[in-house]
């Protein structure tokens, strides 16, 4: 994240002698990107955190992928995925994926097993319930509408903490995610034409400190011979441990409904709507808004084909007029790849017009490369969307 904070005791002059009350040094660690080239953010622990004593290989539960075969759009029912509960972590349903990305949702009514994704930042978006992330940077608690982004590396566990399971839509990225560099200054802050700023942005604010020895930790991890690996690690002493750390990468929220919307005369295309970028994709918010005030105005938007990405949208409250007549609800995923010409439903455009408030709320990823289908997708298919254009609602 592009700003500095402190939190917990840290020495006043980094690399110094820093001592417990009984008089032995805390561990300083350096968690950063790039190698030493990029943020990074300085930890202060209890015990070496380098301190295992067991290792083994770890099998999470597999999913397949396979490439969008006939090439047409394609419309996922998220909520038909209700079942049994399982966590936030292992129970993560793999909906669409390519190399750069992967998307999933989960619905979760317990903790997850301490965790630690070293293959690529995660974000997180809470449609419904809440949550807490515990990490060894302190605790963030999560409500509905929340980002959060885990940078890579970082050990947490994910806790739902209310009476009903919490939905997840999950994105882990093959590197880092972060804001859109054009809403930046070259030093890190947020510029006046940004549709959020710091004042937006929730980090942890107090140490959490827990006791512990022979604790476990999944690692996903990357492989020369299969891209990613899983392996199960046993401490000494618990990783969250950390009585101090400063710096500019932590794990981050930003709620949905702090995203100022960008508005015009006319359509604004979806750049304006987007709120993070990673490796080969970006993110972005469609929150209600006033739209188009061109008195000829069309509101929703025209039919676009975008020749270099797939689209998914992940439509996640209110009501999407574009859309109407297509079967597309809560919790529903539409993809739109490459290759189609993707628009508003029949009659959308002319029932637009006059219209000058859209109460819509979605998410949406655009890759840059194909995304495949996973297991979980073929299995909440709704077969018929993609003709939905060849008639009227």
């Amino acid at each position: 994240m592009p700003y500095y904070r402190s939190v917990g005791e840290v020495p006043r002059k980094r690399h110094t002698q820093f001592r417990q009350p009984d008089g032995s040094l805390y561990t300083e660690e350096l968690m950063g990107q790039e190698g030493f080239s990029s943020d990074s953010s300085l930890l202060y622990h209890r015990y070496p955190p380098t301190a295992i004593v067991a290792a083994e290989e770890f099998t999470p539960p597999g999913h397949t992928r396979l490439p969008n075969h006939p090439l047409k759009p394609r419309h996922l029912r998220t909520h038909q995925l209700d079942g049994a509960g399982a966590d936030p972590v292992l129970g993560r349903r793999h909906l669409l994926a390519n190399d750069d990305v992967r998307i999933g949702y989960a619905l979760a009514d317990r903790p997850s097993p301490l965790y630690r994704n070293a293959t690529g930042d995660e974000c997180l978006y809470v449609e419904a319930g809440t949550l807490r992330l515990e990490s060894s940077f302190g605790v963030l608690d999560l409500v509905a509408g929340d980002y959060v982004v885990i940078p890579t590396s970082t050990v947490h566990r994910l806790v739902p903490t209310g009476d009903t399971p919490v939905r997840l839509l999950t994105i882990e990225a093959t590197g880092h995610i972060g804001p859109p560099r054009r809403y930046l200054s070259v030093r890190g802050q947020f510029l006046e034409h940004s549709p959020y700023c710091e004042r937006d942005v929730r980090g942890p604010d107090a140490p959490l400190l827990v006791d512990g020895a022979d604790v476990e930790v999944l690692v996903r991890h990357r492989s020369r011979a299969t891209g990613t690996a899983w392996t199960r690690h046993v401490y000494a002493h618990h990783p969250f441990d950390v009585v101090g750390w400063d710096g500019h990468q932590y794990p981050w929220a930003f709620s949905i409904h702090d995203f100022e919307p960008i508005t015009g005369r006319l359509h604004q295309p979806p750049p304006v709507h987007q709120t993070f970028e990673g490796p080969n994709f970006v993110i972005c918010s469609f929150v209600p808004r006033k739209v188009d005030y061109h008195p000829d105005a069309i509101p929703v938007p025209y039919h676009h084909h975008n020749v270099d990405s797939d689209e998914m949208l992940f439509y996640t409250g209110g009501n999407y007029e574009a859309r109407r007549g297509s079967g597309i609800g809560q919790g529903s995923i539409s993809l739109h790849p490459s290759g189609f010409t993707h628009g508003p439903q029949p009659g959308a455009a002319e029932r637009s017009i006059g219209v000058d408030f859209f109460d819509e709320l979605a998410v949406m990823v655009d890759t840059f490369r194909p995304l495949d289908l996973c297991d979980a997708a073929v299995e909440c298919e709704d077969p018929g969307y993609a003709w939905t254009w060849t008639r009227h609602p």
